[in-house]
């Protein structure tokens, strides 16, 4: 099968694999952005109508023509400008788009993908839960706390782009194939093993497949004691980089402080960072598993990070006391960043507590730095998303979800409460509205936005039902009191916000 590829000033798309490169190395771009560069640069220099480029990047959906406008600012904002200081792109008023800069076509063989997740950047890789093959059904957080940490270090490497364990591990419940996962998640290459850890030593079994093309590309055994699993982790990482290096643009592993801990700690750890959001109680027994963690090893950075997450989700999501839970949260989150200014972790946290505050030139300095330590982390993205709609720059935390929902596609359903969020404040209103009601979402404060974009775009009798849910549960809620709390640089954000709750019909 042969692919075309387009190359312009620094960037390549691929057609066939529908993924952009910048300098060779992919390039995180949403899926409607990256539909709509692929039909500029297929017309080869002539004018699309608006009408054919909303089907490609909305097919068989109906929409409004401004969510084009929006798309077409953010896919400009991406390509920046031209090496002749001109835009890529040429807008033709009231007709179309035309791709303008020079544009050199060339062809390729490719591997045939069937239908899935679009491999929107490459290259791309998801490393799916290890079997874990002792006795003790008790000890089985074991692997899967390896395969988190195999994550996160996979995702510190320039050029790869790693789905995160949350999609992962779902995927791995569904399907029982590496290449139906793979279409699943828009990724070329599949890690996968297995871990026996049997009286103070441990085995580790992986694999790397290229599953487009059902191919093996390395396998090996590691065995130790039990006291080297980091260094043991490290191994692995490094093989699954060597193995890809010959074939992708790959950076280099990055080096840094090795990972060191108990292993005593690390069991508390990975039991209870995978508790944080599962419930109310699960909350309250990570805590205790957490705490026991920093106590076996002070050092111990991620367990004070987790720690702050946890009052925060206790503060946020289960309505306990704001006041003491945000202070241990703050107190937390610096204890890790004073332990570990190398964690990705603790920098992210400390972002989203300042995001909570209101702090957003903090909060901005510690995400940014938690996504140049690890660019892949999703979780970081939706955060940054959330603090571009308060900074007034909502189409930007567009782009910053969708690119979260690549790298994460099947996500907890704070994800799309954020990206509902950044849709509201760039009027994108039936995209919101979709967002909003899906089954995931499932947060108090989605039903208070669904309503504000279900009565900008008229329908106001679904808005009053929406906004009454909302009452049902926060009786006391008024729309001038919401706004003198909420940290929206410009004014007039803040004020289409309350504008859209007043009219949905809930009290100013």
């Amino acid at each position: 099968m042969v692919s075309l590829r387009f190359a312009f000033g620094p960037f390549v798309l691929d057609a066939g694999s529908s993924a952009l490169f910048e300098h060779s190395l992919p390039v995180a771009i949403g899926s409607k952005s990256l539909a709509l560069l692929k039909a500029l640069v297929e017309a080869r220099g002539q004018v699309v109508r608006k009408a054919a480029l909303m089907d490609a990047a909305w097919p068989n959906t109906n929409v409004e023509e401004s969510n084009l406008t929006v798309q077409i600012a953010a896919l400009r904002r991406r390509l920046r400008i031209s090496p002749d200081g001109e835009e890529w792109i040429a807008t033709f008023p009231r007709v179309g788009y035309r791709f303008a800069g020079p544009l050199t076509v060339a062809e390729r063989e490719a591997p045939v993908v069937d239908a899935g997740l679009p491999l929107e950047a490459n290259p791309s890789l998801a490393v799916l839960p290890f079997a874990y093959m002792s006795a003790d059904p008790e000890q089985a957080h074991f692997a899967d706390g390896l395969v988190d940490d195999l994550i996160t270090d996979l995702s510190k490497v320039p050029g790869l782009l790693v789905t995160a364990s949350h999609s992962s591990f779902a995927l791995k419940a569904r399907f029982t194939d590496t290449q139906s996962i793979a279409k699943e998640l828009g990724v070329q290459y599949i890690v996968e093993g297995s871990v026996r850890r049997v009286a103070g030593q441990v085995r580790i079994g992986a694999r790397l497949t290229e599953a487009t093309m059902n191919r093996c590309l390395w396998a090996e055994r590691f065995d130790g004691d039990l006291a080297d699993l980091f260094h043991l982790q490290d191994q692995v990482v490094r093989r699954v980089v060597a193995a890809l290096v010959n074939v992708l643009p790959l950076g280099p592993v990055l080096d840094g402080p090795r990972r060191r801990m108990t292993i005593e700690a690390y069991d508390f750890l990975v039991r209870g960072r995978v508790l944080v959001m599962h419930s109310p109680a699960g909350n309250d027994l990570a805590r205790i598993l957490l705490s026991k963690a920093a106590e076996l090893d002070p050092n111990l950075a991620e367990a004070y990070a987790w720690l702050a997450v946890s009052h925060y989700n206790a503060a946020i999501q289960y309505g306990e006391d704001f006041n003491t839970n945000q202070a241990l949260g703050l107190a937390y989150a610096q204890k890790a960043m004073s332990i570990d200014v190398s964690d990705p972790m603790a920098h992210s946290v400390l972002g989203f507590v300042r995001l909570c505050e209101g702090m957003l030139e903090e909060a901005e300095s510690a995400l940014q730095t938690a996504l140049r330590i690890n660019p892949n982390h999703a979780d970081t993205m939706v955060n940054m998303a959330g603090l571009r709609v308060l900074q007034g720059r909502p189409h930007d935390a567009v782009e910053l979800a969708e690119n979260a929902l690549r790298l994460n596609p099947y996500p907890p359903g704070w994800y799309y409460w954020d990206l509902g969020f950044a849709y509201y404040a760039a009027g994108d209103y039936t995209q919101a509205v979709r967002v909003l009601r899906k089954e995931e979402v499932g947060r108090l404060p989605a039903k208070r936005i669904l309503a504000a974009s279900l009565a900008q775009l008229g329908q106001l009798t679904q808005a009053q039902e929406e906004a009454q849910r909302f009452l049902e549960i926060n009786p006391g809620f008024r729309a001038s009191r919401w706004a003198t709390t909420q940290s929206f640089r410009r004014d007039e954000d803040r004020q289409h916000f309350v504008d859209g709750y007043v009219k949905a019909g809930l009290p100013l």
